[in-house]
């Protein structure tokens, strides 16, 4: 298997996008560790190619090219731009993407706009939205760990391991949104709220802590049913 340098299979990426597709590509940027210029030798590539209409340009992709996976996301411009106004329960997890974008080639002076677009969201977004934002993702963790404590009673270790990796993530995730904070990905959002390690009992308390928080924040976790709607 052929390693290449990172950065420069991702321009000879791009170049070739750009005379392939020329009329129809209006931006060609790169995510994740070259957005943050710390790629090496083996890291995955991801890159965004923005395209003035739907339906247009290369097609999206995820391939092993030299000894790295290549992942090429395609969207139309005022889609991207669209993305990057919308707040979810994942943005601790998406955000990274819409702030960090490096160009590639020198056509791509259009990328800044999805950075600047995204900003003003969060200028826009209110302690509450962001609150009720967390309680989506708290009910998530919660479900998630509830459920790993079952396959653990029921002697299925395998799906408790799971459950219980994806419960931590969840936790990361409410934690980043109750504290407007965002991760480079999954691993980060883990090591960085330190829910890495965590046991069920362990977690099951960080869990407890956001539900007291959220409630601070509002209104409780679990409410009647007459106060659902």
């Amino acid at each position: 298997m052929r390693v290449t340098d990172p950065a420069g299979l991702a321009t000879d990426l791009a170049r070739r996008i750009r005379r392939r597709w020329r009329a129809e590509v209006q931006a060609i940027g790169a995510t994740g560790s070259l957005a943050h210029a710390d790629d090496r030798e083996g890291t995955d590539l991801e890159l965004i190619v923005a395209t003035y209409r739907p339906g247009t340009g290369p097609a999206p992709m995820r391939r092993r090219v030299d000894g790295h996976l290549v992942s090429i996301e395609v969207a139309a411009s005022p889609d991207l731009l669209a993305r990057a106004r919308q707040l979810t329960t994942l943005w601790p997890l998406r955000a990274d993407r819409f702030l960090h974008l490096r160009p590639l080639d020198e056509d791509s002076d259009w990328l800044p706009s999805v950075r600047d677009a995204h900003l003003a969201r969060l200028t826009d977004a209110t302690p509450r939205e962001f609150s009720e934002l967390a309680r989506d993702a708290w009910c998530t963790a919660d479900s998630l760990l509830a459920r790993a404590v079952q396959a653990g009673q029921w002697h299925d270790e395998d799906s408790a391991l799971l459950l219980l990796a994806e419960a931590r993530i969840a936790a990361a995730v409410t934690d980043g949104l109750l504290t407007r904070t965002y991760f480079r990905n999954s691993a980060d959002a883990a090591r960085r709220t330190g829910v890495v390690g965590l046991d069920l009992v362990e977690l099951r308390d960080r869990v407890r802590l956001q539900a007291a928080e959220l409630e601070k924040r509002g209104r409780p976790v679990d409410v009647p049913l007459a106060e659902l709607l």
